[in-house]
């Protein structure tokens, strides 16, 4: 969440640029009920003080038993009204939008988004090229139709040479990343509960694009940035373990409320998938540097794949919820002729280590709201989508990346 002194510091300023992200923030609204929560605290304190001075006064025992019963009995009821007036505060401070970076690029939705940099050739094709439904339905290695059976749509079964690449890409990146970028891999839980959801920013405002477990407190993972970030909340760490550099496989799940009619052929969008997802702890002055960083692992994986693909930098309008700073990865999909997402690198500032009270102790052993930054390393179905397409051969059958053949044969 955002912080509160730096909001009241500066109205003006946090209410035009929650605009540009389409957020409309209530001033008076918010001031009208921090200023009555100071008000009620204020003389909460001043009723406890009153209380603490009756041993001091000179009356039977009797008298200063009901005078303090009287005082228990307003310091209750104020308690009550300071505390509903905090969680109101609180829950208006959850449902606010991350502060987008002062230097991102204004816009109002995508197509306002700026290309960064375009890296590889686009494939040439001299026949007719097929998608990766098509090549998968001809190779019978992958089955929407008894996914749909199994589940429902958009759920998929992969078989031989396809599974086994999509398990290939698995051991690949995390290779990768733990021996050449050095991320500490986790195996990590893909049920949490609603803390850890809030604590990274999907609730509230993501309710319905989770999977919640009827009767229990616990929702399937849309990212693994959520079990791996959370691993530290109400945890105070070393300025001396900075960075911390987090990565993990995990199973992903989304129920695409928002996704109606898109993407409804192929394994574009799903409701289960496959993710690397990697995740930096920081300082604010790192941050940055860490930033390209991480943008870098992830760029390194299409590159060491022959992919061709572009970064683009999301204006303030396209911008996530949480996001201070997007860079998106996109990978090219030759079936569309266009780029697709392949990989969201985001930094947050402290925005959820507020959520979470996650900290680290600075040199002068101060306590600070550590930074995070995340991104995917990458989405493992959306890179065999790209596979399939870009090293897809006139017989219908496809090649694999050099790179990957040691993980295949």
């Amino acid at each position: 969440m955002n912080d509160k002194k730096y909001i009241l510091d500066n109205l003006n300023l946090v209410k035009e640029r929650l605009a540009l992200k389409g957020y409309n923030f209530d001033i008076e609204n918010f001031i009208n009920i921090e200023n009555l929560r100071k008000e009620k605290q204020v003389f909460l304190e001043n009723l406890q003080s009153e209380k603490n001075k009756l041993n001091k006064l000179n009356i039977p025992l009797d008298e200063k038993r009901i005078l303090a019963n009287n005082f228990d009995n307003e310091i209750k009821e104020l308690n009550l009204i300071v505390e509903e007036l905090k969680l109101n505060l609180n829950n208006i401070l959850l449902e606010m939008p991350n502060l987008p970076d002062l230097n991102c690029t204004i816009g109002n939705d995508e197509n306002d988004n700026k290309t960064l940099k375009v890296v590889g050739n686009i494939p040439v094709f001299n026949f007719d090229i097929k998608d990766h439904v098509d090549i998968g339905l001809f190779n019978q290695e992958i089955n929407f139709e008894l996914g749909t059976a199994l589940a429902q749509p958009r759920f998929v079964v992969l078989k031989n040479r396809v599974a086994k690449l999509h398990r290939a890409l698995v051991n690949f990146m995390l290779d990768i990343h733990t021996n050449q970028h050095q991320y500490i891999e986790f195996n990590l839980p893909t049920l949490v509960n609603e803390q850890a959801l809030i604590g990274t920013g999907q609730l509230p405002k993501f309710k319905d694009d989770l999977f919640k477990v009827e009767g229990a407190d616990l929702y399937l993972i849309p990212t693994a940035e959520v079990p791996l970030t959370n691993m530290f909340a109400n945890q105070i760490v070393n300025y001396k373990q900075l960075p911390l550099n987090l990565t993990a496989h995990t199973n992903c799940y989304r129920s695409e409320a928002g996704a109606y009619g898109k993407d409804t052929r192929g394994m574009i969008r799903q409701h289960q998938f496959e993710k690397i997802e990697l995740v930096k702890l920081v300082t604010e002055e790192q941050a940055e540097q860490e930033f390209n960083n991480l943008l870098a692992h992830a760029e390194k994986i299409l590159q060491l794949l022959n992919l061709p693909y572009r970064v683009v930098e999301l204006c303030t309008g396209d911008l996530g919820f949480g996001a201070r700073k997007t860079y998106d990865i996109e990978v090219w999909i030759p079936s569309q002729n266009k780029y697709r997402e392949i990989s969201s690198c985001t930094y947050f500032a402290d925005f959820q280590a507020r959520r979470m009270n996650a900290k680290y102790k600075n040199k002068e052993n101060k306590n600070i709201f550590l930074h995070t930054i995340n991104g995917s390393g990458l989405a493992v179905g959306r890179t065999l989508v790209a596979i399939l397409e870009n090293y897809q051969k006139e017989d219908g059958t496809f090649d694999i990346p050099e790179i990957l053949h040691k993980y295949m044969y």
